[in-house]
């Protein structure tokens, strides 16, 4: 059995203002002895007022040193200039206390649109060794404001995942000589979480469902594998609102290939926390 949990921590910034990552890991661990812990909006040096409440702690970092024996591996959005010889970092992170094998960071699209402030965004993409299979983990956090942007990165983060699906159809030259070119699991099984800012009838939520036509497995809603019909609770917006017009919406997702699909059992929302702006999700699967 594997546990994930999935959560926009929002730089470990509670409702109260307060900046304390120990109190959201443990926050996390008190849902489920989680494998996986996948958070998205971790800072690096961007103290108040860049990041209201924050110090200049490197929260990458400080999240591996709350969870010893489990490996983190992060993936930085923006990485900025800043004073004394250190950069700003900013992004999401997979932390893992199962065995990974190859691990990838990908720059998501970042199509102008001058309309509105946006950032460069980021999937961090894992192979985890679970107890039957393997299983390639991707978190990340999709743009807010430009629904191009988003739109976009729905599209790359499916053309990962068929990229991904032909190197396991296909297979590739092996070699095993501990080199760079020495091919690892390749899955086909694959899971997508993160804070995707887009709700159940978003467009780009309805295309990350849609079907391939090379073979590639689709994705499902592991809460609608899990729950039926039975609508998903709000995840952002459920204590505090963004802006005056923002409402209570489901936006933070696990989506599961077919492959994987079958073996999810359950999937809960922590409707209750008020230790960041999101609700964290936690699912559980047989593998």
């Amino acid at each position: 059995m594997i546990t994930l949990v999935t959560w926009n921590v929002q730089w470990f910034r509670g409702l109260d203002g307060r900046v304390d990552p120990a109190r959201v890991v443990a926050h996390a661990k008190s849902l489920a002895d989680f494998d996986l812990l996948c958070v998205q909006e971790l800072a690096d040096n961007f103290p108040d007022p860049s990041l209201a409440g924050n110090d200049d702690r490197d929260q990458f970092a400080l999240l591996a040193a709350l969870l010893p024996g489990f490996e983190v591996f992060h993936g930085v959005g923006s990485d900025h200039p800043a004073t004394q010889g250190r950069r700003r970092r900013f992004g999401n992170a997979i932390a893992s206390r199962l065995p990974v094998q190859a691990v990838r960071r990908h720059a998501l699209p970042w199509p102008a649109d001058p309309r509105v402030a946006s950032m460069q965004r980021v999937a961090v993409d894992a192979v985890v060794m679970a107890r039957d299979f393997p299983v390639r983990v991707i978190t990340t956090h999709l743009e807010y404001w430009s629904a191009g942007q988003r739109a976009a990165q729905v599209e790359a983060l499916r053309g990962i995942h068929a990229e991904a699906h032909g190197q396991a159809r296909l297979g590739g030259a092996a070699r095993d000589d501990g080199g760079p070119f020495q091919r690892h699991a390749m899955p086909k099984a694959t899971l997508v979480c993160g804070d995707f800012n887009m709700g159940p009838d978003d467009p780009s939520y309805l295309r990350m469902l849609a079907p391939f036509d090379d073979g590639t497995s689709r994705f499902r809603d592991a809460w609608r594998v899990a729950r039926g019909n039975a609508p998903q609770p709000p995840t952002f917006n459920v204590f505090e609102r963004y802006t005056p017009a923002s409402e209570p919406v489901a936006c933070d997702f696990v989506f599961a290939s077919d492959e994987i699909a079958s073996a999810i059992r359950s999937v809960d929302v922590d409707s209750d926390t008020r230790l960041s702006d999101h609700q964290p999700v936690v699912v559980t699967l047989d593998a």
